[in-house]
């Protein structure tokens, strides 16, 4: 037994040692090169913006146009060109009056703190009536001479009697009432066209857009062709309509709803001044009466 075990264990050995060498032996071996076509580079894709190629000799060179207000408008349809005049007058005759407009609400109310502060200084109403009669320029002004101018009619054939004190008194209410409404009337002029180029601008605006777009899409059916360097030119005469209204509508409407707040805090207190010149004339005129 011994023996045997002896001549089978080299054989054994011997196996083993060959089996553990071919691995290596077929890891060392070098592959084949590959046979196929070369590996062939594809081009780059073109770019995607607008680029200009000049041609000048041997040399290529690459512009990049930026788009313009003068621009748009020297290649905008005819149509287009006069509502873009349109927008564009309406917005400066805006920015005029809205100018004008606030400087003349800024005048009237600190010449109407100053009225009221030598109105209220003690003085009799007519010192203040001679003091003022020479210079009728401001609506506290006006409503004042009109009050009383009308309570010294009542005066010029001596003291008036108690019967006729409630048509005096009448007369004197409705003289400054109307004087009030055309003050209001000539501090409102203009005002209403802030509120006309507000409502009226967007939709001009949104004409030129209209039109602008049917350009493109006519463009699109002359040529064939659908690309950007076709239909952008007409979406953006469009879309600078658009924002042409917008910039003549924005303005007008903000400073209109403020001139409207501010001219109606100033009737109001026009109004409280008439009230109360009207409770001072008729208690004198109740002071006066025989």
């Amino acid at each position: 037994m011994s023996r045997g075990i002896a001549a089978f264990l080299p054989a054994f050995v011997l196996v083993f040692a060959v089996s553990l060498a071919m691995p290596a032996m077929a890891q060392a071996t070098p592959e084949a090169a590959p046979t196929g076509a070369p590996a062939q580079t594809e081009p780059l894709a073109a770019p995607t913006s607008n680029v200009d190629i000049e041609n000048g000799g041997t040399t290529v060179t690459a512009n990049a146009r930026g788009v313009s207000i003068v621009s748009l408008f020297e290649r905008a349809d005819p149509l287009v060109q006069g509502v873009f005049i349109v927008l564009l007058l309406a917005s400066l005759w805006s920015w005029a009056i809205i100018v004008n407009k606030g400087l003349a609400l800024a005048s009237l109310y600190r010449r109407a703190g100053k009225f009221e502060k030598v109105f209220w200084s003690g003085q009799s109403l007519d010192e203040l009536y001679s003091q003022f009669s020479s210079r009728n320029d401001h609506p506290f002004v006006a409503v004042f001479i009109s009050g009383v101018r009308e309570w010294r009619r009542a005066f010029e054939r001596g003291s008036p009697s108690v019967a006729v004190l409630s048509g005096i008194k009448d007369r004197v209410e409705k003289a400054m009432t109307v004087t009030i409404s055309r003050e209001i009337d000539a501090i409102e002029r203009h005002v209403g066209f802030l509120a006309t180029v507000a409502s009226t601008a967007p939709f001009v605006g949104l004409f030129g857009t209209v039109w602008g777009i049917m350009n493109s899409f006519s463009a699109i059916a002359a040529r064939h062709d659908t690309t950007l360097a076709v239909v952008a030119p007409g979406i953006a005469e469009a879309l600078f309509a658009t924002a042409m209204g917008l910039l003549a509508a924005i303005p007008a409407a903000v400073f209109y709803n403020r001139f409207v707040n501010e001219i109606g805090r100033y009737a109001n207190r026009l109004d409280s001044f008439s009230d109360e010149l009207s409770a001072i004339l008729s208690r004198q005129l109740d002071e006066k009466a025989r």
